[in-house]
């Protein structure tokens, strides 16, 4: 690792000539280097921190967005053709912050600007805490990048929600692309 910290703006520098490009960036074919760890944190809230401070500039943040891969070492990185720096990530790396039912299926926006299709390469699915009990839904934005479904969205999908009686109660599930997504359990029937 590196004893020299990497700075933002070196790595938007490096991706000036990336922002011409349509799409994302082939981040998966890319393997440079690792250059070291990043003071940088996307806390639970989607919000990004870098040295203890909020990124303010949004064009930043959804720039850096394009650039985030999560590896097999299950750790998070921003990747350039040149370099590879290890960033924080609290929960997810996204935040979908609306949901509308379209005739293509269930299409999330992530606080990125990314949208995506609820089906079976960007499944649904809910951790529970054990502790508290507490819901936690996800939906898979790319290649191993999800998004923390926000309570508000979770709350729209539960009103748009079917029901299905089982043993364990009333299941709560939704429907895209001819496949059922479970939302959860509502105790005894």
């Amino acid at each position: 690792m590196s004893d020299q910290p990497v700075s933002p703006g070196k790595l938007a520098e490096s991706l000036k000539s990336l922002q011409k490009q349509k799409g994302l960036p082939p981040v998966h074919l890319w393997n440079p280097d690792f250059c070291g760890d990043i003071d940088m944190k996307i806390c639970r809230d989607g919000s990004w921190m870098y040295m203890g401070s909020p990124i303010a500039r949004e064009s930043m943040v959804k720039l850096f967005s394009t650039i985030l891969r999560h590896d097999d070492d299950d750790c998070f990185y921003l990747v350039t053709p040149v370099e590879k720096v290890r960033i924080q990530v609290e929960d997810a790396p996204f935040v979908a912050v609306s949901v509308e039912s379209k005739e293509s299926g269930m299409v999330f926006t992530t606080n990125v600007g990314d949208e995506v299709i609820l089906n079976q390469e960007h499944p649904l699915w809910v951790e529970v805490d054990p502790s508290t009990g507490e819901p936690s839904p996800y939906i898979r934005v790319r290649a191993q990048l999800d998004a923390l479904i926000h309570r508000n969205v979770f709350y729209q999908l539960i009103e748009m929600a079917e029901e299905k009686t089982t043993d364990e109660g009333v299941e709560l599930f939704i429907s895209s692309h001819s496949q059922s997504f479970t939302l959860g359990t509502l105790g005894d029937h």
